[in-house]
């Protein structure tokens, strides 16, 4: 059996139901087996087959032996290419009717995903989100994320919510780890935005030049009609930018670029800066502190302007958004202030410090915390940046694992 015949069996309504886990197989469905980070779904296939699957869809070059059964077996160069594509199909290629927006990087993700998605709601339009913080699909509620970017049936499932639901935009965040693993595989984006790149999961990716590639096949998978928005002020965004034959967008605060910020005042209560693209100025009044999320306006701005809105709509909507659960979120403590962070890198703590401390009246005591069995080179350098608080900082033992903390 080839792969088209396979698809040609798949619809939305009373068609196989598409699986890459075998616990989750009844009969009839589809089984394709992937391989993943812990474990390879080829070795699951005997289990599939025991739950009652039909179809079997391995890869060319994969570890496994087929028995004689009642089954059809399909065998293609890349499963995971091939269970995207199964995906889309099972829910009526919901990607095909979404405008669909991305953003990567290792620092501000969440950030420009929800300011894109406050943009496209100042323009009466409906957006679903899928992130960190939250899946949202227009239904008037959202849900707690299990992963930044989850496999490719749960991104087919949500798009095709969202459409139920009169959406007509998906911003989402890709992540590292998606983008090596083609979680985002036969999805066509308008437009994709780099924030930056600085020391992040070389657990996973090895090194620094392994993680920067996995980030570029966002962007070397951009059709030329599409558009990759870069951060001018990034040295790797050169890089992506030789790899993609989409349209360019750069953005920068205070330096040449096709979007600019200039800052007018800055404090605690956030910036006010002055947004500027093709000749026009529009003034922004965000909630958001600090010099690295006026650049994740920036990056918001660009993909939205990439979508088509107009800049005095884009200023408005990154105005309207008052805040991101846990970018530095102002908690209510009486006399002096609390403010939490989702600051996961030594670059993200450098920076949120480096925003709160000349804004800070008296002490600033910092708490935080490195999640274990990572990479190992990362607590260390969080140590390291967060003396840029001065005396008062307590770190917390957060999933310490296998890890000895000193």
């Amino acid at each position: 059996m080839t792969f088209n015949e396979l698809l040609a069996l798949v619809r939305p309504e009373n068609g196989p139901n598409i699986r890459t886990d075998s616990r989750l197989v009844k009969d009839g469905d589809i089984f394709v087996a992937v391989k993943g980070t812990a474990c390879d779904g080829h070795d699951f296939i005997e289990k599939a087959l025991a739950n009652g699957a039909k179809y079997i869809v391995c890869q060319k070059d994969g570890q496994y032996t087929l028995r004689e059964g009642r089954y059809k077996s399909i065998i293609v160069d890349d499963t995971t290419e091939a269970a995207a594509i199964l995906a889309q199909a099972a829910d009526g290629n919901p990607a095909s009717q979404l405008t669909n927006l991305a953003v990567t990087g290792t620092n501000g993700k969440t950030t420009v995903a929800f300011l894109v998605q406050s943009i496209i709601r100042r323009a009466d339009q409906k957006c679903g989100l899928i992130g960190t913080v939250m899946y949202d699909t227009c239904s008037g509620s959202s849900y707690q994320a299990a992963l930044t970017t989850p496999d490719c049936l749960d991104i087919a499932a949500k798009q095709q919510e969202m459409i139920r639901n009169c959406a007509k935009y998906m911003v989402i965040e890709a992540s590292s780890h998606a983008l090596s693993q083609n979680r985002l595989a036969h999805i066509d984006f308008k437009a994709a935005a780099f924030t930056n790149l600085s020391g992040d999961h070389l657990d996973y990716h090895k090194t620094k030049e392994d993680y920067l590639a996995a980030k570029t096949r966002l962007f070397s998978a951009l059709a030329p009609e599409s558009t990759a928005v870069l951060n001018k002020q990034s040295p790797e965004a050169e890089l992506i930018a030789a790899q993609t034959a989409a349209g360019l967008i750069w953005y920068a605060i205070d330096e040449q670029a096709d979007v600019t910020a200039n800052i007018e005042s800055m404090d605690i209560t956030g910036t006010v800066f002055a947004l500027k693209y093709a000749g026009q100025s529009s003034v922004v009044k965000t909630p958001l502190p600090g010099l690295y999320n006026v650049s994740n306006c920036l990056a918001a701005a660009g993909l939205c302007l990439a979508a088509g809105f107009d800049a005095g709509t884009i200023a408005a909507g990154l105005s309207a958004l008052k805040t991101i659960p846990g970018r530095l979120e102002k908690i209510d403590a009486g006399d002096f202030s609390v403010i939490i962070d989702y600051a996961h890198t030594d670059d993200a703590l450098k920076n949120v410090l480096t925003t709160l401390k000349p804004l800070c009246k008296g002490k600033l005591r910092v708490v935080f915390g490195c999640g274990g069995d990572r990479d190992r080179t990362k607590r260390p350098r969080m140590a390291k940046g967060r003396r840029r608080a001065g005396r008062f900082c307590y770190s917390n033992q957060r999933q310490p694992e296998n890890r000895r903390t000193k």
